[in-house]
C-alpha cells in the first residue's frame, strides 16, 4: 500500500517554446497522482540546453500555469543552477571507469553504422558502434591534449558488467528488465552541453526525492537508460507511469511545434481554463484524441 507522505511527483517542462496541451497532460498526471496520495508535486525547469531556451517562454509558462490554477509544492528547481552538480557526477563516473571521451562527429557515426548494416534505434537514434571506446589510452591522451572536440559517453557494457540487468516498474506495463548494453553508449555531456537529458533527469529526480515519475510513452525506452544510470550511481529508483500521448483525429501526435494548440493560443481564442481542462479529460476518454 502506498504511504501518502512518501509520494513525490514532478512536472519538468523545457521552456524552449510555449506550454503545449501535451505539457498540460504531463502536469495534470503528476499533480493528480500526488494529490491522490496526499503527496507533493514539484516543478523543475529543464533549461540545460541554453541554445534552445528563450526567457519569454519561461515567463509565458508561469503565466499559463497561473491561468490554469495549477500549483506546485516547494521551491522550483532550475537546471542551469546545477551545472556543478552534473560535473561532479560526471567526475564520479570517470573515476569508476564507465565514462570515455568520444571524438566522432555525427556524420562519422552515421557512416560507421551504415557500414555495419545496423538499423537505427526507433527512439534513441543511431546506436553508437563504440569506435572511441576501443581507442588506446595514449591516443586518447593525445587527442585530449590537442583540444579536439569531444563528447563523454557512458560505456554501457561496462555498466552492465558492474550492475547486471536490473529491473524497474511501470505502473501501466508492469516490471521491466533493463539490459544496458542494448541501448548503446549514450552521450552524457559535450563541450557546449554540460549534461544530457539522461544525466540531468536522473540526478535531479534523486535530489528532489521523486518517488513516482509520470511522463509520455515516448520516453519509455529512455527509462531503461535512466535505470542503468541509477544502478551505477547507487541512486533510488522511482516508480514510473508512461501515459498515452495526445493525438489529433488523424492520429498525428500533438507536438510543441503545433502552435495552434499552445495554452496561450487557447486562452487568446477565448477558452476558459475549465473548458481546456474538460477537453483534455474528454481526450483521455477517447484514447488520447484531442479535438480542440
Amino acid at each position: 500500500m502506498l504511504q501518502k507522505a512518501q509520494v513525490t511527483t514532478r512536472f519538468a517542462p523545457s521552456p524552449s517554446g510555449p506550454l503545449h496541451v501535451g505539457h498540460l497532460l504531463a502536469a495534470l498526471q503528476a499533480r493528480r497522482l500526488a494529490d491522490a496520495h496526499g503527496g507533493r508535486c514539484l516543478l523543475r525547469v529543464e533549461d540545460i540546453d541554453q541554445r534552445a531556451q528563450h526567457p519569454e517562454y519561461l515567463e509565458l509558462m508561469y503565466e499559463d500555469l497561473r491561468w490554469l490554477n495549477l500549483h506546485f509544492d516547494g521551491e522550483v528547481m532550475v537546471q542551469t543552477q546545477r551545472f556543478g552538480v552534473y560535473e561532479q557526477t560526471l567526475e564520479t563516473l570517470r573515476r569508476m571507469g564507465v565514462l570515455y571521451p568520444c571524438f566522432c562527429t555525427r556524420s562519422e557515426i552515421k557512416a560507421q553504422v551504415a557500414e555495419m548494416g545496423r538499423a537505427p534505434h526507433a527512439t534513441l537514434g543511431y546506436l553508437y558502434p563504440g569506435t572511441c571506446r576501443r581507442l588506446p589510452a595514449d591516443a586518447v591522451e593525445e587527442k585530449l591534449a590537442a583540444g579536439l572536440p569531444h563528447s563523454w559517453r557512458l560505456d554501457m557494457q561496462r555498466v552492465q558488467d558492474l550492475i547486471g540487468c536490473p529491473t524497474w516498474h511501470d505502473m501501466r506495463r508492469g516490471t521491466q528488465r533493463c539490459v544496458p548494453a542494448a541501448y548503446g553508449d549514450v552521450v552524457l555531456a559535450r563541450k557546449d552541453f554540460p549534461a544530457s537529458y539522461h544525466l540531468s533527469v536522473v540526478v535531479d529526480d534523486a535530489a528532489q526525492g521523486v518517488t513516482h515519475v509520470t511522463r509520455g510513452a515516448d520516453l519509455f525506452d529512455a527509462t531503461h537508460i535512466h535505470r542503468a544510470l541509477q544502478g551505477v550511481l547507487g541512486l533510488p529508483v522511482p516508480l514510473y507511469c508512461h501515459h498515452a500521448l495526445l493525438r489529433d483525429n488523424a492520429g498525428k501526435r500533438l507536438a510543441k511545434r503545433d502552435g495552434a494548440r499552445s495554452i496561450a493560443s487557447l486562452r487568446e481564442a477565448g477558452f476558459s481554463p475549465e473548458q481546456v481542462l474538460a477537453s483534455l479529460h474528454e481526450a483521455l476518454q477517447r484514447g488520447g484524441v484531442w479535438w480542440v
